[in-house]
């Protein structure tokens, strides 16, 4: 008889080969596990920083609205004595001095003024000055030899500034050369 080599890598008879493929199926289905084990973790955690989010919007919203409240309270306290002083210039006796009642409106109007100062706002400047588009707003345009091209001749509403910022625009009247 010839001699025949035997390959030791190779199973003999099959039931050698059904354990390895049973071997590799217990791999394949714990990863597979492990995987799906995986992935239900990190859903988890997805929802829950979804979750985390939408309580942390909902608390700056509050929080937003509750800062516009408190401070909107802050200024309309300041405004109610305003708000009085014009209650009794309607209450006073209208057979007065006609100057009595606008140096009563003067004063109201001086009161107002002075507490919209205090908080920061500002009257911006109009009147001789260059026509500037970021805070005028030129609604008539007038031909004039005595301005300079696109100098503001007219200050028809007062602008104001709370800071930096523009709350309105001046309302302007802009000289044009003829």
């Amino acid at each position: 008889m010839a001699d025949q080599t035997v390959n030791d890598d190779q199973p003999r008879d099959g039931a050698a080969s059904t354990s390895t493929t049973d071997e590799t199926r217990d791999e394949r289905g714990s990863e597979i596990e492990e995987l799906r084990r995986e992935r239900d973790e990190a859903q988890d955690r997805l929802l829950r920083t979804a979750a985390e989010f939408d309580n942390y919007r909902k608390r700056m919203d509050k929080e937003r609205r509750d800062l516009a409240e408190f401070a909107a309270a802050g200024i309309v306290t300041e405004l109610l004595p305003v708000l009085d002083n014009f209650e009794r210039a309607l209450q006073a006796p209208s057979a007065g001095e006609p100057d009595a009642l606008r140096k009563g409106v003067e004063l109201i109007h001086k009161q107002m003024f002075d507490l919209l100062l205090k908080r920061g706002v500002k009257p911006v400047e109009a009147l001789g000055a260059d026509f500037d588009p970021n805070i005028h707003e030129a609604v008539i345009h007038e031909a004039s030899d005595e301005h300079r091209d696109g100098e503001v001749m007219q200050e028809l509403q007062r602008g104001y500034r709370l800071g930096e910022r523009l709350l309105r625009p001046a309302m302007v009247k802009v000289a044009k050369r003829p």
